[in-house]
């Protein structure tokens, strides 16, 4: 059965005392929780500068430290990056790829995406890949094409044994912190069909279990519906993911469903 989780994108926020804060409450808060850790799962993925500090102060067997993006290269001269490596020493064992926010900002291309998933892989980091259309492809209804070429020219590059290591989280963008939110009908929808092509290129047994994230302006008023949805297997949480009330309820939901 594939696993259930509930991953907070911290993005560029909190300093390092706050941080530090709101990882001390995330993490025991969750000690309240019997966590079967072998069905769900609670990822943090902190900015670069909090990463070994927060390392330090969260119990590790409930909640998996993430990195927010990783280098395109081992090593070299590459001001202001950080590799793979440096992420592993410093405690995080996961790392985001592709957020909508770097291919937007930050101009990633599939080929940046390619290169940085082979590394996150070769260096054991579970990589949280991020797919998703904006307002504009959603409304030209090429949000299945979107989808299907953002994994076709990335994702299945992989062979089935290294495949079977990602998460998918799927982000509708004209959701990402707009306080929009897709309709549980319309994500369920979308993660179905991310289902189905990936049982098309490995097999029904693979796409049953692969664990496909949703994100985008996911609370807990909304997420019984959307997690309600047997596609949905969790959320990839931005704002409330501040929250440590918010996010630990999220996790509450999801292990309801």
């Amino acid at each position: 059965m594939r696993k259930k989780i509930v991953a907070g994108n911290w993005k560029m926020n909190t300093d390092l005392n706050s941080g530090l804060e709101l990882a001390k409450a995330v993490s025991e808060k969750v000690k309240s929780i019997d966590l079967d850790t072998n069905k769900f799962g609670l990822i943090i993925a902190t900015p670069f500068t909090h990463l070994y500090a927060v390392s330090q102060v969260i119990d590790s067997s409930k909640v998996q430290l993430s990195a927010q993006n990783i280098a395109d290269n081992e090593k070299g001269a590459f001001t202001g990056e950080t590799s793979a490596s440096m992420i592993k020493s410093v405690g995080a064992t996961a790392t985001l790829l592709g957020h909508s926010e770097r291919r937007a900002f930050y101009g990633e291309t599939s080929e940046t995406l390619t290169k940085k998933l082979k590394i996150a892989l070769d260096h054991n980091l579970l990589p949280i890949f991020c797919i998703g259309e904006v307002l504009e492809e959603r409304e030209a209804e090429k949000h299945f094409e979107v989808v299907k070429s953002q994994i076709d020219e990335v994702l299945f590059n992989l062979d089935v044994d290294d495949f079977k290591k990602v998460i998918i989280a799927y982000e509708p963008v004209w959701a990402i912190g707009t306080g929009k939110v897709a309709s549980p009908e319309q994500a369920q929808e979308i993660h179905a069909f991310i289902r189905k092509i990936v049982s098309e290129k490995f097999g029904a047994e693979v796409a049953e279990n692969t664990t496909i994230l949703y994100g985008g302006s996911c609370s807990p008023s909304n997420a019984a519906g959307l997690f309600s949805q047997p596609d949905i297997d969790g959320g990839l949480i931005g704002g409330a993911s501040l929250k440590p009330d918010d996010f630990i309820e999220l996790l509450k939901i999801r292990m309801q469903e």
